[in-house]
């Protein structure tokens, strides 16, 4: 049986990578990697954006947009392609995310007013990923 290697939105590690400079440190992730073979990925940092950065939402016309009204779209769309490179280096074959996050959000994202509602979606590299075959697993329902 194929040893499989998993792909973690590194905030969930603990890692200081989100927009406003700190994590979604997540007990359950943590002890589910357990022994398991891991490699962290931020998408956002990956497509050239800063830490602490200005927050962004994906707008329905599926640009992402952040909250100062600048297109970081085709950083978003950089660091969903560096993710998946990284995944086939490690040959990770499947990935833990981060649900709301405009890269991320695999169930739900925000829906792009900068108000907090979310709707149903996916985050621009969580959609990247599947569409590449990557299997993401839900470790928040």
């Amino acid at each position: 049986m194929e040893k499989e290697i998993f792909a973690v939105s590194a905030c969930l590690l603990g890692v200081n990578c989100k927009y406003n400079g700190k994590n979604n440190l997540n007990f359950k992730v943590i002890d589910y990697l357990k022994g398991k073979e891991v490699v962290l990925v931020c998408p956002e940092e990956l497509g050239g954006l800063k830490t602490p950065r200005i927050p962004s939402e994906i707008q329905k016309s599926g640009l992402v947009i952040n909250q100062e009204g600048i297109d970081v779209t085709e950083q978003f769309m950089l660091g969903a392609k560096k993710t998946l490179k990284i995944m086939h280096e490690a040959n990770a074959n499947c990935v833990i995310l981060k649900d709301g996050s405009p890269s991320c959000g695999y169930k739900n994202i925000y829906d792009g007013s900068f108000t907090g509602m979310r709707v149903k979606g996916l985050g621009i590299c969580a959609r990247y990923l599947v569409e590449n075959g990557i299997r993401i697993i839900d470790l928040e329902t």
